[in-house]
């Protein structure tokens, strides 16, 4: 292709549409989320499949099957769309527009700012009701203090989840790649779990999911702590306390980012689980929460210009 804009500016550009546009009420409003699509997938193959009379062996089995039906045919899409697009400028702009339904800083910008002004309004039945929209925890019990520090703690791994890593396999795949990326993201939210029913069946989508987060997670977390001027130390003290292999370095670089502390005991369906804290600072105010998403959206830019500076030293080497 002639004269065509180096890669990672389209994904730059994939980022700031995303960003402007999110995925239009009116548009859902006629067909599902995209992503509504794997899941439907996973749930019917679960449901026939994630079996006690299979075993645990058999279980695991089927889940890797699972994966890979998932993930095959979200690649083979991806490749579809891929070969037929990537060949001129106009094509590069149509993948650009497609790959915003699997971006999410502006979907997780409003759900969290969401939180934030039932805050501030001190509607703390309202910040709890809106919180569940972005957390798996138990909301019912939450006070304002742990209401900010959940905020906090989504914000930081969804913008690793939603941003960070969906951007770095569009870069390094392309659609193939991103389209592989929420396939098996959607799985590990739907089947990735550590309970009984879910342990053997979701081994493969969790460790698939912690696979392709590996590098991702280690970029996001330095770029929050770039965009806060610290929290250095804290993330590379913390990030690996966490009970996740990769969640642990956004949430840890927001902590010290914001000098706040998150993490700790949090209850789901009715059980009471006791996390690592990262971070030595009080616990989060609705003061520390609005800072945090301003230190998210300045993660965001610093990202775009990343990209738009690598894109810039691909074309001047050309």
């Amino acid at each position: 292709m002639a004269d065509a804009p180096p890669w990672p500016w389209v994904v730059a550009l994939a980022l700031a549409l995303e960003a402007a546009l999110g995925y239009p009420a009116w548009l859902l409003r006629l067909a599902p989320h995209p992503v509504a699509w794997p899941a439907a997938l996973i749930e019917i193959l679960e449901l026939g499949w994630n079996r006690p009379a299979f075993g645990d062996q058999g279980r695991r089995f089927l889940g890797v099957a699972v994966m890979v039906i998932v993930a095959g045919l979200a690649i083979g899409l991806g490749l579809v769309l891929h070969r037929a697009l990537a060949g001129h400028w106009l094509g590069l702009l149509a993948i650009a527009l497609i790959a915003t339904v699997g971006l999410a800083q502006r979907s997780l910008h409003q759900h969290v700012a969401a939180v934030l002004t039932a805050l501030r309004a001190d509607d703390i039945p309202t910040a709890r009701v809106a919180l569940a929209m972005i957390v798996g925890r138990d909301t019912e019990r939450l006070g304002a203090h742990e209401i900010a520090a959940a905020a906090l703690e989504s914000l930081a791994e969804s913008f690793n989840d939603g941003v960070v890593a969906p951007a770095f396999w569009l870069l390094v795949g392309g659609l193939p790649g991103l389209f592989a990326y929420k396939a098996v993201n959607t799985a590990d939210s739907l089947i990735g779990h550590r309970e009984p029913r879910w342990r053997m069946f979701g081994w493969a989508a969790a460790r698939a999911d912690d696979v392709m987060n590996l590098v991702p997670a280690r970029i996001a977390g330095p770029l929050i702590a770039l965009a806060a001027g610290r929290g250095w130390a804290i993330m590379f003290r913390d990030a690996r306390l966490h009970a996740s292999p990769n969640a642990g370095w956004p949430e840890a670089a927001m902590a010290g980012g914001l000098a706040v502390r998150v993490g700790g005991e949090a209850r789901y369906e009715g059980v009471t689980k006791l996390g690592a804290a990262l971070g030595d600072g009080p616990a989060p105010t609705t003061l520390d929460l609005e800072r945090g998403l301003s230190l998210y959206r300045r993660a965001c830019v610093l990202l775009w210009m990343i990209l738009l500076m690598i894109g810039l030293i691909a074309r001047l080497a050309r």
